[in-house]
């Protein structure tokens, strides 16, 4: 077998970094020829003290991601630090360990870090991301959650406040409160947000967003949690801080009350600014808002009320995603893209499900309208969220392709 570096250069790949693309086509090659045919039981053996090879597999995909880290000059994030703890617990196949070790080669040699900004617009699609939710780490940073988006040349997020709030100066411990507080001591936590947030200032807003569009990353959409039980100044600062932050539209779930809903609707009205309300799958349940009469009844709310229509959840709920944007279109904000079951399956590796991901997206290509499509990360994935996400984009881009 010839090794890769006497194939000669890699088109696009400039001469400086050519010796470290040949060594990861390198490492591809070995790893599948000298693992080929061992079960799992054979990948997660150990002898004596010796670490197993399941460990090592790992353990090559998470340092080539801390390695890149500190190429840039930064320090590793908390989820990484985490992931470093966790390289030995066995249970991965010998595919998914290939297919982790490959994601987190293939972030590394991303267009985001050779040749400059990120661009994940593809067909005219604009697919993004729903952070920080989708890479499992709550509490991650503005910049950890940046970085991610570049290694994995994400150009379009939809952010959650509490990145943002933190870097604004919010107490950490009022914006994640610890789950064990409740009662009182929630109540006094929420009300000293609220006064914070009357308070707070909106000009570091702008030092915020203009970090990730200089990077090249917009933030589309914000997504604001618990939006109904806040005060009517608190609601006022949530649409100053997603226009400020360069947002075209809100997100948030789907009270099932009545009066919730036609409130924010009154908001998104006075700011003139979107909001779209993201539905679940119970839809024999009345505390979730899923049916397609309640999505209906909505929109009535209020000429800016819209749909964040999560495609995942709709078809396990029975229903028809491609029909429903093919009627609903200039209703959506964004959507969210996941594999579930219908019958309210559970979430899968994408590909796996019912839910007409390809069918979906290529409709927007075909349509070109100005719907965002987000990848929400969900399924039970063993390579670490980063490498999963990678993998969830990949499956868009040869969609759209």
């Amino acid at each position: 077998m010839t090794e890769p570096w006497l194939n000669g250069p890699i088109e696009g790949v400039p001469a400086h970094l050519m010796p470290v693309f040949h060594s990861f086509a390198q490492v591809r090659e070995d790893l599948a020829r000298y693992t080929e045919g061992l079960s799992t039981e054979d990948v997660w053996r150990r002898t004596g003290s010796l670490p197993s090879l399941g460990f090592h597999l790992r353990h090559i995909a998470h340092s080539v991601d801390r390695l890149v880290t500190y190429l840039c000059g930064e320090q590793l994030s908390e989820a990484q630090i985490a992931t470093l703890k966790q390289e030995g617990e066995p249970g991965a196949s010998l595919e998914e360990l290939l297919a982790g070790v490959d994601a987190q080669l293939s972030a590394a040699e991303a267009p985001a870090t050779v040749r400059g900004k990120p661009n994940s617009k593809v067909a005219g699609v604009q697919l993004g991301i729903n952070v920080p939710y989708s890479f499992a780490s709550p509490q991650m940073s503005g910049d950890d959650i940046l970085k991610n988006c570049l290694q994995l040349g994400i150009s379009a997020v939809e952010l959650r406040t509490q990145p943002v709030e933190v870097f604004l100066g919010a107490p950490v411990d009022l914006v994640h409160p610890p789950k064990s507080v409740t009662g009182g001591s929630a109540a006094s936590g929420a009300e000293q947000l609220r006064h914070w947030r009357e308070k707070v200032s909106m000009e570091k807003v702008k030092e915020f967003r203009d970090k990730y569009e200089v990077a090249g990353v917009l933030i589309e959409i914000v997504k604001v949690d618990g939006i109904f039980n806040m005060a009517d100044k608190e609601i006022d600062y949530c649409f100053a801080l997603a226009r400020g932050l360069g947002g075209r539209a809100i997100s948030t779930e789907i009270s099932h009350k009545e009066e919730d809903l036609k409130r924010l609707g009154q908001f998104a009205d006075k700011h003139q600014f979107m909001v779209g309300y993201h539905g679940h799958d119970a839809t024999n349940d009345p505390n979730q808002t899923a049916t397609l009469e309640s999505y209906d009844t909505l929109m009535g709310y209020g000429k800016y009320n819209g749909i964040n229509l999560d495609i995942g959840h709709f078809t396990a709920a029975n229903y028809d995603a491609v029909a429903y944007l093919r009627e609903h279109h200039a209703d959506i904000t964004n959507l969210h893209l996941k594999d579930r079951k219908k019958n309210q399956g559970d979430n899968v590796p994408w590909g796996q499900g019912d839910t007409p991901i390809m069918a979906v997206l290529q409709l927007l290509k075909k349509e070109k309208w100005p719907v965002r499509a987000y990848v929400e990360y969900e399924h039970r994935g063993t390579a670490g969220a980063v490498a999963e996400v990678k993998t969830c984009f990949d499956y868009a881009k040869r969609a759209l392709a």
